[in-house]
């Protein structure tokens, strides 16, 4: 009732005219704002594609590639149906305009549960798509990339496919219905034949067609094939231009130190020891930009003599500020005491958990935690920036170009139209790259050197200790069962931080508005069909800036979720997979994954034990997140010292229909891995507002040495694409830890997980 209040409130204020508004369909997304770019011998068919006098098919990629394959997955979705030759296809970063806007995110964040198909729900979603075409902003996050542009993409590459064939049927006089396209020639039953840059400037010329039709299934080609990716190569022979790889003539280093404390600032600073140092430019100070510390940056000719230099300045911190107050532990502490004091907001319910909990034959509760977390992208973060005659050129691995203009020019003083983006292979992204904080200290470093191009670089204990943490949480569950023992109700509540509004005030300047659906995301958004539920989370305010994590909220809620139904299941006396079966009794989609998968991993049969004779156990999870269902079954044994050890995960994914089944697999084991190094050894810990960790030696990643054996499976789908970045990161931290309890009947209810 108050999502429907709010949706008819926000109609109401603005009237008929907001109305008339509301009911106009969606803006195009073929054609940019502004001509693209010209290129000589190329011809730009729409806002998405050049072809090339040469056949070369350029296709115009709004997304980042940060390891996920995306632009090799939607540069396939638009050959297909351009029917391209896929070995002539390549990538060009677009500009940013307004129809590359992420639509996907921004609606699948609306706080509603999947199995909701009522016309609130649609209504929002609808007039959320419309608002975020004009005001959203240009994003690789959030699983959504393909699903973003699955069908802008295939409605370019038809759209030109449909220019060429008119192009040749008018130059060849037969009907446009008589020409067939197919791996970049043009053909005529007549024997007429042209290749596609042959006829791509007089195609150019064709109207842009009002509607197309795009392929069904079973005339694809390229969607569904195991294509190796675009970059690959160029990678694998270091050609690849990440941030860091950016060298531009006269290029100088600047090296940064932030306080320690979570945003502190300067009081003073003295440079003159760091100025005496070899190739040492200048000393500055440097404030906090987009929630990010204050802190002072040495440049020099190189790298080194930046590192060096910083070193040497002497610094007199201000560190009145509220974070210096803030424990990490008496903060999880707090949560937990919150937890005491309400429910919270609602996200979903069912029936009268109260009832049925209080005449509950039987009922279990459990408590459950996960600490902050930081991203440890291999690649620091850094942005080299020039600022030259009124205009600044910036180079940056960044996952949100637009915004990335904007804090360059905000720093610089000058508008956006005079700053140039050009975005980098990104050395990892997780989400932290969705935050501008690094952007706008590049470009205030930039702005002081006279004119120079800047590579401003953080160490990787700067990265560690002023990061944009996964926020912490505390998650309590009551089930009750009947005296048959079935599950009669299902109650949870959790507390911790919202991401949200700390991103729109230090982004944008705005308060949160609304239910913050990424704090409560795993949690309430599941298939199980419970008889009586009530999910909610209680947002709890703490000065540790939170950011968007890999999964987000689903990475520490499918760890309370999933281990709390093993518990429901254990106090049932069910077989584990037996039970969630049965509360998946209208979700064929999800059962079926569920099925594969423990008949892949053989679940039931004796497992033998380890290479080195430890026992072992198997855990299963089933977790829905970003429109992907992903079960994982684990094999774990326990060493003598009491080492966690994971040799082999199974995985099953339905994500849709898949566009590149080997781009799926590989972010399934990226995520997993992922999820392993979250589980086994995450945890950022907070004193007097200073981080703990520094470096990998006190924040460790999964070694390749204790990486499991992976097998993952991909089930056939004719449904639209979901996303695939991050749904393999939230099973496997409780499908391990619900191994350990088969193992060694010790239920671990924090995360990382330790035996006791």
């Amino acid at each position: 009732m108050r999502r429907r209040h709010f949706i008819l409130g926000t109609l109401g204020a603005g009237g008929a005219l907001a109305v008339g508004w509301s009911v106009l369909p969606p803006r195009q997304r073929l054609l940019t704002s502004q001509p693209l770019p010209a290129v000589a011998g190329q011809t730009a068919f729409n806002g998405w594609v050049r072809i090339g006098a040469d056949d070369s098919v350029v296709v115009v990629m709004p997304k980042s590639e940060m390891g996920q394959g995306t632009h090799t997955g939607l540069a396939m979705v638009l050959a297909d149906e351009l029917d391209a030759d896929w070995t002539r296809v390549r990538i060009e970063p677009s500009p940013i305009d307004k129809i590359y806007n992420n639509l996907a995110t921004v609606v699948d964040g609306l706080p509603f549960h999947p199995d909701d198909d009522g016309t609130v729900k649609r209504v929002a979603g609808w007039l959320t798509a419309k608002a975020m075409r004009e005001m959203g902003v240009m994003m690789t996050g959030g699983s959504s990339s393909v699903k973003d542009l699955w069908v802008p993409m295939r409605q370019a590459g038809a759209s030109a496919r449909a220019m060429l064939v008119g192009a040749a049927a008018q130059a060849w006089g037969v009907p446009a219905r008589e020409v067939t396209a197919a791996g970049g020639v043009l053909s005529h039953a007549s024997g007429k034949r042209a290749r596609y840059g042959e006829l791509a400037a007089a195609a150019g010329a064709q109207p842009l067609p009002g509607e197309v039709e795009l392929k069904a299934p079973a005339q694809w080609k390229l969607i569904g094939q195991p294509l190796h990716r675009l970059e690959a190569a160029a990678k694998g022979q270091g050609r690849a231009g990440f941030g860091l790889d950016v060298l531009q003539p006269g290029q100088l280093y600047a090296s940064v130190r932030m306080c320690p404390t979570l945003g502190g600032k300067v009081a003073s600073f003295d440079g003159a020891a760091a100025l005496k140092l070899p190739g040492v430019k200048q000393v500055l100070a440097v404030a906090g930009y987009h929630g990010g510390t204050a802190g002072v940056a040495a440049i020099a000719d190189t790298p080194w003599h930046a590192m060096k230099a910083v070193e040497q300045v002497a610094v007199q911190w201000d560190e009145a500020v509220p974070a210096a107050a803030f424990s990490s532990a008496a903060a999880i502490e707090q949560l937990a005491q919150h937890l005491d004091q309400g429910e919270g907001f609602a996200y979903h319910r069912r029936g009268d958990v109260d009832a049925a909990l209080k005449a509950a034959a039987r009922t279990i509760t459990a408590e459950y935690r996960a600490p902050w977390l930081a991203h440890a992208t291999l690649e620091p973060q850094n942005c080299t920036v020039q600022f030259k005659d009124g205009r600044a050129t910036v180079w940056a691995p960044t996952q949100v170009p637009g915004l990335a203009r904007r804090a360059a020019a905000l720093a610089l003083g000058i508008d956006e139209a005079a700053v140039d983006v050009q975005v980098q292979f990104l050395g990892g992204g997780f989400g932290r790259r969705l935050d501008v904080d690094f952007i706008g200290q590049a470009a205030a470093i930039a702005k002081a050197a006279g004119g120079a191009p800047v590579q401003t670089f953080w160490t990787r204990a700067e990265d560690t200790q002023h990061d944009f943490y996964r926020p912490a949480a505390v998650s309590r569950f009551s089930a009750g069962f009947d005296a048959q023992g079935g599950l009669v109700a299902w109650h949870n509540r959790s507390a911790g931080q919202a991401i949200v509004p700390q991103v729109l005030q230090r982004v944008f300047g705005l308060p949160g508005m609304g239910p913050d659906k990424t704090t409560a995301e795993g949690a309430f958004d599941q298939p199980y069909e419970w008889p009586n539920a009530r999910i909610s989370h209680q947002i709890v305010e703490l000065p540790m800036p939170v950011g968007f994590w890999r999964s987000v909220g689903h990475s520490h809620q499918a760890f309370f979720k999933e281990s709390f139904v093993d518990e429901a299941a254990h106090a049932a006396g069910q077989d584990p997979v037996a039970f969630r079966s049965a509360l998946l009794q209208r979700h064929p989609r999800h059962l079926k994954v569920l099925q594969r998968v423990a008949a892949l991993a053989d679940w039931g049969m004796p497992l033998p034990p380890a290479a080195d004779g430890a026992k072992m156990a198997r855990g299963v999870a089933l977790h829905q997140s970003f429109g992907s269902i992903v079960a994982q079954v684990a094999e774990v044994s326990v060493a003598p010292d009491k080492t966690i050890r994971v040799h082999r995960v199974v995985c099953v994914v339905d994500c849709g229909t898949p566009v590149n089944p080997k781009l799926i697999r590989q972010q399934a084991e990226s995520g997993i891995v992922f999820g392993l190094t979250a589980a086994l050894y995450g945890q950022v810990t907070v004193e007097k507002g200073r981080v703990l960790q520094s470096n990998f030696h006190d924040l460790p990643l999964l070694r390749m040495a204790d990486c499991p054996r992976i097998e993952c499976e991909v089930m056939p789908s004719t449904e639209t694409p979901e996303g695939m970045g991050e749904p393999a990161t939230p099973p496997i931290a409780p499908a391990v830890a619900n191994a350990l309890f088969a193992l060694t009947g010790q239920r671990l209810r924090t995360l990382p997980l330790k035996l006791a």
